[in-house]
């Protein structure tokens, strides 16, 4: 879905000076995509802004950027990709989700791709290696995916006596569906916890998950690190209070929104790298010569006002360490 139709503003402007069409008509053009839902996202796009405004890029002023929100619904990317090839925009950015990296790296082989990724992006084939990408893709890793395990073990140190756990997945992203499935398997066993698989790739598929959690009540709810469900904020936090279950995410936005706890990178700050990115390329720098960034910084991020709503009793240890605690 796009946010930002320029036709139709101009539609709906009476009086617009044609010289200033004009201008923003040979404005070059950004193609943001992601899989996402555009309220649940705000901040992450407002980072990417950021970060192209530290490269020297003004959003309607030297630069035209499309937003494109799936809102789970992957099955669009082909149409969006097809039309964002067909009219040789400047750059497509996929900031946070590994299917739309893929689809845009698969469209074309010209147009450059700015990613960001939470899986190892010579493995998933959108770069030669990490130091020289030598096509047209580059961006960022968080490695996300290598902190699943320790996700699920401080989750079993918030709350060693929760033994079963429902595993959140969604079958629309391939990739990350199949490495959390095994990584979060692999962990559990190591830990004796017992992991129930569920899937959702809508927001109707994840009412429909939490009506499957009412009747099995697992003790907690461990959710796949995915654009869709990162977008699903309130979604998530309305649900999980309803039901009154434990919930780790791999975003922190997830825990200010009513979560309890997450583990993973700060998505906010990948989607400004992103942004910089996107602007050296509109300076002339070639992807294949900007190395991927590998983003370092992990957050871990802990509710404390849901911990007391579902009668969780926070270890001192598990504060010390916490890099907010959110009351």
């Amino acid at each position: 879905m796009r946010r930002r139709d320029f036709m139709k503003a101009f539609a709906g402007l009476a009086g617009y000076p044609l010289v200033a069409v004009a201008e923003q008509a040979s404005l070059p053009v950004i193609g943001f995509v992601n899989a996402g839902s555009a309220d649940g996202s705000v901040s992450r796009a407002r980072a990417f802004l950021i970060g192209l405004g530290e490269a020297g890029y003004i959003d309607g002023q030297n630069v035209k950027v499309e937003y494109h929100w799936l809102e789970g619904k992957n099955e669009s990317l082909p149409a969006i990709m097809t039309d964002l090839v067909r009219r040789q925009v400047a750059v497509i950015a996929t900031p946070g989700s590994v299917v739309c990296s893929l689809a845009a790296k698969a469209a074309t082989e010209t147009i450059p791709v700015v990613f960001g990724v939470p899986e190892d992006p010579v493995k998933l084939g959108l770069v030669a290696n990490l130091a020289q990408p030598g096509g047209n893709a580059t961006g960022i890793n968080s490695f996300s995916q290598e902190t699943l395990g320790k996700r699920l073990r401080l989750l079993h140190d918030l709350m060693p006596k929760a033994l079963r756990i429902a595993l959140l997945l969604n079958p629309a992203n391939a990739s990350s569906t199949e490495t959390t499935l095994r990584e979060v398997q692999k962990a559990a066993a190591q830990i004796s916890l017992n992991i129930q698989v569920l899937n959702a790739k809508t927001s109707r598929e994840i009412d429909s998950a939490f009506e499957m959690l009412a009747k099995d009540r697992p003790d907690a709810l461990f959710v796949a690190p995915d654009a869709f469900f990162n977008s699903r904020g309130a979604q998530f936090a309305t649900l999980t209070a309803r039901e009154k279950i434990a919930s780790t995410f791999s975003d922190r936005s997830m825990v200010a929104a009513g979560g309890l706890m997450s583990y993973g990178a700060d998505l906010v700050e990948i989607a400004r790298q992103v942004g910089i990115y996107a602007g050296n390329i509109l300076k002339g720098a070639k992807p294949a010569e900007l190395p991927v960034v590998q983003a370092t910084k992990l957050q871990f991020a802990i509710n404390l006002h849901t911990a007391h709503m579902l009668g969780v009793d926070v270890p001192s240890g598990i504060l010390s360490i916490a890099d907010e605690v959110i009351e």
